[in-house]
């Protein structure tokens, strides 16, 4: 394991330091929210406490089934990212990040579909699972007369790259599709949501995300579920059979705790035959690359490389 930017490490934990001491002020999410509370979460940015910024650069397209989807497509298209966003399989949104996408639109000339699939607790488990395979299936089927190439590629944060992982495998699984896409970008996800031994190990700690605040979340997103159902492949990849996945770059930070999860996930992928480029940030915290951090500059880029090159 090749842990990377030690060089920013007193920067990046100075500011965990920071958020923790912050977060110690603010309610504790460990029953579910109502109604009011939810729609105030979902409709403030991931990480913050401000609404989103929508770009003109960004179009709302029903996709698959109903499936809404924000969709960049810069002036020059050279490939299709499919991305999943994150927020524990029940905030986040396809429109919380358009900034982000749009810079990766730019930079790596691809085409960007960021879709909207149903939230738990609403929609528990299999809803989002389901709509991501559905907009998945689309865009093999349209993603040469809607871009003009079929050249994809797919990946998300944290839930988001959870849900990219679980599609890839109902592809493959119930659709015999493998190949279809040509890479995978995950990004901290939590892989196993019967808990590794760093999600339980994790404690307290509020950094965005800790072992209280995941329990809380699988209960919504697979309500009434033990830890062992939740073993189940579709609902854990870390159980899958992993072959005939695409080649995979997987990041996580040494203060996250999924990141047994990505170290898992990286050595079984690398072990089913496909390659894998990991990266374990010195001193990153889960959702690390939602603040104006050094290292979220430097995975920017390390994104847009892996991007920009992947699957030709």
């Amino acid at each position: 394991m090749k842990i990377t930017d030690e060089d920013c490490l007193a920067e990046t934990l100075a500011f965990n330091k920071e958020y923790e001491t912050t977060a110690a002020t603010r309610p504790a999410r460990d029953e579910t929210p109502d109604a009011a509370v939810l729609a105030t979460l979902r409709a403030n940015r991931l990480g913050g406490d401000t609404p989103p910024v929508r770009l003109p650069q960004g179009r709302d397209r029903v996709i698959a089934d109903g499936i809404t989807a924000r969709v960049f497509v810069p002036d020059r298209v050279d490939g299709v990212y499919l991305h999943f966003h994150g927020g524990g399989w029940t905030f986040g949104s396809a429109d919380g990040q358009d900034e982000r996408l749009w810079r990766l639109a730019e930079q790596t000339r691809l085409a960007v579909v960021s879709v909207d699939y149903r939230l738990a607790p609403e929609h528990p488990f299999p809803a989002g699972p389901d709509d991501c395979e559905a907009a998945a299936r689309w865009l093999v089927d349209h993603a040469a007369t809607e871009f003009g190439t079929g050249r994809l590629l797919i990946g998300g944060e944290s839930a988001g790259a959870h849900l990219s992982v679980v599609t890839l495998l109902r592809l493959r699984d119930r659709h015999g599709l493998t190949g279809a896409f040509r890479a995978a970008q995950l990004l901290f996800g939590p892989y196993d949501l019967s808990m590794t031994p760093s999600q339980r190990s994790f404690g307290s700690k509020q950094l965005l995300s800790n072992t209280d605040t995941l329990r809380w979340t699988y209960e919504l997103f697979t309500p009434g579920v033990s830890a062992e159902q939740r073993r189940d492949p579709d609902v854990s990849p870390l159980f899958a059979d992993l072959t005939g996945l695409p080649p995979a770059r997987i990041v996580v930070g040494t203060e996250d705790p999924l990141r047994d999860d990505s170290l898992f996930l990286a050595a079984r992928w690398q072990a089913a035959g496909a390659p894998v480029q990991l990266g374990v940030v010195a001193g990153a915290m889960h959702g690390f690359t939602l603040y104006p951090l050094t290292v979220t500059e430097r995975e920017e880029r390390r994104q847009w490389q892996f991007l920009s090159t992947a699957g030709r």
